[in-house]
């Protein structure tokens, strides 16, 4: 009696599995830097972005519900989120989503390149080795300094010395 309870538990894990792949569109990574966060969603199938009113192609990438271009406007911005894309060859290959939070618009643009880079190596596994080498996964771990007690608000003020 056991052994069938055990054949049934195995069983229906391995069809809920099965199921919940198959419920998926697309491919999840979270990037990290500083303060900030990216939730970045990969679709590789066009009819399964959920765009709303918006014509969406191959390539295109949203951050927040604008376009990346409108978020991100600097040339060398637009330089930086590019570069996981240009150095797997996966440009205008997907449709990209992202939702980021906290922190500056440098500390949110790092999370958002951490974050593709992320899902880019778990959608093919030799991208993996092609980021790792180029630094792109390894996630930037300095964050704000605390406060220290007694030091005015500040983490590295220090009181001023009387005349001597």
């Amino acid at each position: 009696m056991a052994d069938e309870l055990n054949k049934k538990s195995q069983e229906t894990k391995s069809s809920n599995a099965l199921a919940s792949k198959d419920k998926k569109d697309f491919i999840f990574a979270v990037g990290k830097r500083r303060e900030s966060r990216a939730r970045v969603r990969l679709y590789e199938d066009i009819k399964k972005y959920p765009a709303g009113e918006e014509k969406v192609k191959k390539g295109d990438m949203f951050v927040n519900g604008k376009k990346i271009v409108e978020y991100f406007s600097s040339k060398v911005s637009q330089a930086v989120y590019n570069e996981p894309f240009r150095i797997t060859n996966t440009a205008e290959k997907y449709v990209i989503s992202i939702k980021a939070s906290g922190g500056g618009n440098a500390g949110q643009l790092g999370a958002v390149v951490h974050g593709i880079s992320r899902a880019l190596s778990s959608m093919d596994p030799k991208n993996r080795a092609i980021l790792k080498k180029a630094g792109f996964l390894t996630r930037d771990a300095r964050t704000r300094q605390r406060r220290k007690v007694g030091m005015g608000g500040k983490s590295r003020r220090k009181r001023q010395s009387p005349k001597r």
